[in-house]
C-alpha cells in the first residue's frame, strides 16, 4: 500500500534557475527572494559565475565577501549571520550584479518523508478544518520551499522547486504545502518569535533506502543487487521516452498472461463461471493478513448476492471503500468502473438495465505492484445499495483467484521509480547540501513496515548518512506510525507494531525524537487528517530539546519491568503523573506466560507505574501495550501525551 504509481514524469529542463539575462551569475533554486538562512552561522552560498571573481555583500553587516570560481565557474562563499531578524537583502556581482530580497535570518529545517509528509492542507489532503487553516496562514515569517518530485540514480547538485523557489507564507501559497511541516512551523514561529524556513522535499509511499545515499547503502549487503541496478540506469533524460515504451510492452505482456482474460474478455466475471478451486478471503482486508500473503499481482475477486425482485430494472451504486493499487470491477460480467490509485474510495454505478432479480455476480480484478494490495478497509463500506435506502453488504467471504504473479514479470526499472534505493536522495536531498539547516523532521515508514527488522538498521543509518553530508550532528525528530486498519478483538502479530518498534529504538540514536501518533490516527485512512496535532508533538520536541524551552515533550516511554509472582510492575520514562485519558479502566495492556499466548490483561496505575496482571497466565514473562495495527489504547502522562507503544519481549 501507500506504493508510488507511475505517471508523467517531466524531463529536466534546467540547471539552475536562471536570473535576468544581463546577469552572469546563476544560483540553485534554494537561493531566491524570500528565503530563510540559518541563524548565527556560516551560512554557505553557492554558484556558477563567468567572471573571474565573485563578490558578496550582506545588507545586515555591509559585509562583502569575495570568492574565485574554479575552472567550470563554480564557486562558494560562506557568510556569517546575526540573530533573527530581517527582512534584508543580499547583492552577489561578477560584475553583473543580481540582488536577493526579502530574505530573513532565522529557523531552517528540512521536512522529508512519504505522503503523511506531503499530505497538504488542500489538494487530496483535506486535513481537518482545512479551509479555515488556509484562510488564516497570514505568517510572513514563515518562508516555504517546495522541491519538486525528481530521482536520479547518480548524484545531482542542482535542485528543482515549485514555484521557482520561496514564497512567503499567506492563504494563497500555503494550500499544496506540507500541512505537518507547516503547523510544525507556524508553532516554532510563535513559541519563538522567530522567521522559520521550511524545506518540504517529501514524496508519498516512498522507502527509506530511497532517501539514502549509496555510499551508507554500501554498509547493508541486502541492498547490494538493487544499488548496482540502480546505478547502471541510464542518465534520467534519457529513460522517459524509453521508460514509457518498457513499461506499454511489460503491460502488454502482463495482459496476456492474465488467466482471467481470454482475447482481452474477462472470461473470470462471466455470472456463470464455475469457481471450483477457487479459494476463499474475507473481506475487507489486505491480501497479506489472509492466507495468500505476501502477493504482488492480479487477483480475481467474484461475490454471489440476491438481487430482490423490487429491484429489478433500477440503477444500483456499488460501494467498495477502498482497494490497492488498481481495479476493475464487474457487476454480471459488464463493466461498471475502474480506479487507478490506493487512496480513492470506490463508488460505482450500476446501471438498472443490467438489474435483474435473483442472483447477481459482482466481480473485481485487481492489481498491486507492490506492499499491500487488496480490497480493505472500512466493512461498513462495502454494500450495494438502491437509493440510499435499501442495502446489501458486501463484507465478508468472497472467493478469489490468482492471475499474474509479478515475480515472474519484474516491472522493468527506471530512475523515474522513486522506491529504489538513493534515488531520492540524489535527487532531493543531496543537491541541499550544505544549505545551513538547523534541523530535520520526517515522517515516513508506512513503505517499510513490511521489513521492520530491518528498519532498525536502516532508519538510524539514513539519520547518520544525512548528518555525515551536512557534516553536523542536527537534530532528527520523527513521527512513529499511527494507528491504522482494523482493530483486533485478540492479541496477535502486528507489521505496524514492529515498525513502531524500530523507530522508538531509534530513539537510542543521539540528538533524536519521536511524536507518538497512536491515538490520532484512523482505522480507514491511511492518511489521517488530524496534522495539527502532528505538528505540534514535533514542535514540543524541537522546543524542548534543541531550543531548551521548559516543556513537555513525551509521553511515557517504556524503561523497564519486573516480575512480581503472578504480575509485571512497568516502569516509565517521561512518567509524570499516569493517567487513563478517557478516565476509565487502562486498555491495550496484554500479558504472556512461558507459552508466549498473549491474553488481554488487567492493568493498573501505582505512582509512576503500571502494574499487569491477568487470572488467564499464572507465571507471567512478558507484557505487550498497543501493540496492533490499530490498538485500542489509553494511557498519557499528565502532560496529556500518549505512551509510545512497547513489549517488554524480543520474540519472533
Amino acid at each position: 500500500m501507500n506504493k508510488f504509481i507511475l505517471k508523467g514524469t517531466g524531463l529536466i529542463t534546467c540547471l539552475f534557475l536562471s536570473f535576468p539575462l544581463f546577469s552572469t551569475i546563476t544560483l540553485s533554486e534554494i537561493f531566491s527572494d524570500n528565503m530563510v538562512l540559518q541563524q548565527q552561522t556560516d551560512a554557505p552560498i553557492w554558484g556558477k559565475a563567468t567572471g573571474k571573481s565573485v563578490k558578496l555583500t550582506t545588507s545586515w553587516d555591509k559585509q562583502t565577501y569575495t570568492a574565485q570560481p574554479d575552472a567550470g565557474g563554480k564557486w562558494s562563499i560562506r557568510v556569517k549571520t546575526p540573530t533573527a531578524g530581517g527582512p534584508y537583502s543580499i547583492s552577489i556581482s561578477d560584475g553583473k550584479e543580481l540582488t536577493l530580497k526579502n530574505i530573513l535570518i532565522g529557523e531552517v529545517w528540512i521536512c522529508s518523508g512519504q505522503s503523511n509528509m506531503e499530505m497538504p492542507l488542500a489538494g487530496w489532503g483535506k486535513i481537518l478544518n482545512y479551509e479555515s487553516e488556509i484562510a488564516s496562514a497570514d505568517y510572513p515569517k514563515i518562508r516555504l520551499l517546495h522541491i519538486k518530485k525528481t530521482t536520479s540514480p547518480q548524484l545531482r547538485n542542482n535542485i528543482e522547486t515549485e514555484n521557482n523557489g520561496w514564497q512567503v507564507c499567506s492563504p494563497s501559497t500555503i494550500a499544496e504545502f506540507s500541512s505537518v511541516a507547516y503547523f510544525f512551523g507556524r508553532d516554532l514561529n510563535q513559541k519563538l518569535n522567530v522567521p522559520v524556513g521550511l524545506i518540504n522535499t517529501s514524496w508519498g509511499g516512498t522507502i527509506a533506502e530511497a532517501w539514502t545515499s549509496g555510499e551508507s547503502l554500501e554498509y547493508m549487503p541486502y541492498f547490494e543487487q538493487a544499488l548496482l541496478t540502480v546505478r547502471q540506469q541510464q542518465p534520467r533524460e534519457e529513460t522517459q521516452d524509453a521508460y514509457n515504451k518498457k513499461l506499454k510492452d511489460w503491460s502488454t505482456r502482463v495482459l496476456a498472461a492474465d488467466k482471467g482474460l481470454v482475447k482481452n474478455t474477462p472470461v473470470w466475471a462471466n455470472a456463470q463461471l464455475d469457481e471450483t478451486g477457487w479459494d476463499n478471503m474475507l473481506l475487507p482486508c489486505l491480501w497479506e493478513k489472509s492466507k495468500l500473503g505476501d502477493c504482488d499481482g492480479i487477483i480475481w475477486f467474484r461475490k454471489t448476492i440476491d438481487i430482490p425482485a423490487a429491484w429489478e430494472g433500477k440503477d444500483l451504486k456499488l460501494h467498495l471503500d477502498v482497494i490497492d493499487d488498481s481495479d476493475i470491477t464487474y457487476y454480471n460480467g459488464t463493466p461498471v468502473g475502474s480506479t487507478d490509485g490506493y487512496e480513492t474510495e470506490r463508488v460505482y454505478v450500476v446501471p438498472g438495465k443490467t438489474v435483474k432479480k435473483g442472483k447477481a455476480v459482482i466481480t473485481v480484478r485487481v492489481t498491486d505492484t507492490g506492499g499491500g494490495g487488496g480490497i480493505y478497509g472500512d466493512a461498513t463500506k462495502l454494500f450495494v445499495e438502491l437509493d440510499k435506502t435499501e442495502k446489501i453488504a458486501l463484507s465478508g467471504d468472497w472467493k478469489y483467484k490468482q492471475a499474474v504473479d509479478f515475480k515472474e514479470f519484474p516491472s522493468p526499472q527506471s530512475s523515474l521509480n522513486p522506491n529504489q534505493p538513493t534515488v531520492l536522495y540524489n535527487a532531493m536531498i543531496h543537491p541541499l547540501v550544505p544549505y545551513a539547516i538547523q534541523g530535520a523532521i520526517w515522517y515516513q515508514g508506512e513503505s517499510n513496515a513490511d521489513r521492520a527488522y530491518q528498519y532498525r538498521e536502516l532508519f538510524p543509518l539514513m539519520i547518520r548518512d544525512w548528518r555525515k553530508a551536512w557534516n553536523k550532528d542536527f537534530p532528527f525528530y520523527f513521527v512513529q506510525l499511527a494507528n491504522f486498519m482494523e482493530r483486533k478483538a485478540e492479541p496477535q502479530e502486528s507489521d505496524w507494531a514492529k515498525l513502531r518498534e524500530a523507530q522508538l529504538q531509534t530513539l537510542n540514536l543521539d540528538n533524536t525524537g519521536m511524536a507518538v501518533t497512536i491515538d490520532i490516527g484512523d482505522a480507514k485512512d491511511i492518511h489521517p487528517k488530524n496534522k495539527q496535532e502532528v505538528g505540534r508533538r514535533l514542535a514540543l520536541a524541537a522546543e524542548a530539546n534543541t531550543y531548551k524551552q521548559k516543556n513537555d515533550f513525551s509521553g511515557p516511554v517504556y524503561k523497564s519491568y519486573k516480575i512480581e509472582g503472578d504480575k509485571i510492575r512497568i516502569l516509565f520514562h517521561y512518567a509524570g503523573g499516569l493517567k487513563s485519558g478517557d478516565g476509565k479502566a487502562l486498555t491495550g495492556f496484554a500479558i504472556a506466560g512461558p507459552d508466549h499466548t498473549f491474553h488481554w490483561a488487567n492493568a493498573v496505575i501505582e505512582g509512576d507505574e503500571v502494574i499487569v496482571r491477568s487470572p488467564d497466565v499464572k507465571f507471567p514473562v512478558a507484557v505487550r501495550y498497543a501493540w496492533a495495527d490499530n490498538p485500542e489504547c489509553n494511557l498519557y502522562n499528565s502532560a496529556n501525551l500518549p505512551a509510545s507503544p512497547f513489549r517488554t519481549d524480543d520474540w519472533r
